[in-house]
């Protein structure tokens, strides 16, 4: 890495065009210091077969984004996207955000000074830079929004805002494929990122704004589909990784059923009994105060699909 260092910011995307813009845009008008340690940035831009014109509206404004270079798949999920934006970056470290994620002015600066001093600090590169995520429904000003408790993520590598070596990366072997539904592809790298010895240093500095629509009823049946899928790739995390504490990161315990089968009552707090206070909620103009609630059966339905995904494994094993 030495005293600089070149960036490629790679963002995969699938049809979120509208967020898309403002996340391409921050990332055009970066700040830095005199003298900087960023020699250059680039932006990869990876669409996953978007069907909602998201590659017909950057080819209408390249002229706005020079610093994007784009390239597309068919739809495949966000390890083969992540992987295709590493095996194209020009830049010898990596930064991986998501493609609803609004980033501050300093934001790469941040994470290369982070870099620097740490290198200073460790004598190596053997280490990455985790920044801060800060989850949003202010569409029109995401970077409005304040830190929240439950902004906190004790995540050791995920994608949301993370800047690495680019051959870490390489030795690591890169994202694994096999995750094809929701979840848990990133945290599995970071377990082979953790068994190489790498470690995390957090930079707060680098803020990033993660962008998601105000919670409806109408999205709890996709949110429960997103539960049940992240139980399966629970399970094939865990099948790679047959360690105690993938089975706490996947909710695969005792503690976990217990907590969540006492707080959902064993299924009785769910999607029907609990509709009228979390639309009471979303009508008094507090729908993150509504989802977290609604996460006590989100998560026991998470549960339930580990547990389930986990005797169908037995069963063909």
């Amino acid at each position: 890495m030495g005293e600089t260092v070149f960036f490629s910011v790679v963002i995969p995307t699938y049809n979120r065009q509208p967020i898309l813009e403002k996340c391409l845009r921050a990332l055009e008008v970066q700040n830095f210091t005199k003298p900087s340690s960023v020699t250059d940035y680039e932006i990869v831009l990876v669409d996953d077969g978007s069907t909602d014109g998201t590659l017909e509206w950057l080819a209408g404004h390249k002229q706005e984004f020079p610093r994007v270079r784009w390239f597309q798949q068919d739809h495949a999920g966000p390890a083969a996207a992540r992987n295709l934006g590493v095996e194209q970056a020009l830049g010898d470290t990596i930064i991986f955000i998501d493609s609803d994620l609004v980033v501050l002015n300093n934001f790469l600066q941040a994470h290369a000074e982070a870099l620097v001093q740490g290198k200073e600090k460790l004598g190596s590169d053997r280490f990455f830079t985790y920044g801060a995520v800060i989850n949003t429904c202010n569409f029109n000003n995401p970077t409005a929004e304040p830190y929240k408790i439950t902004d906190f993520s004790a995540a050791f590598f995920a994608t949301g805002n993370v800047a690495i070596p680019k051959h870490w990366l390489e030795k690591a072997g890169l994202f694994d494929t096999s995750f094809q539904l929701y979840g848990w592809e990133d945290l599995e790298l970071g377990v082979r990122l953790k068994q190489l010895g790498l470690t995390l240093i957090k930079c707060p500095e680098a803020v990033g704004y993660h962008w998601h629509p105000a919670f409806k009823l109408e999205q709890i049946p996709r949110l429960i589909d997103q539960e049940i899928q992240r139980g399966r790739m629970g399970v094939l995390f865990y099948q790679k990784h047959p360690t105690w504490e993938v089975r706490m990161m996947i909710q695969m315990t005792w503690l976990h059923r217990l907590l969540w089968g006492i707080l959902s009552l064993n299924g009785a707090l769910n999607e029907r009994t609990m509709a009228p206070l979390l639309q009471w909620l979303i009508n008094l103009g507090k729908p993150q105060l509504a989802l977290e609630i609604a996460r006590i059966f989100l998560n026991w339905y998470n549960v339930k699909g580990v547990y389930e995904a986990y005797a169908r494994m037995q069963q063909t094993s």
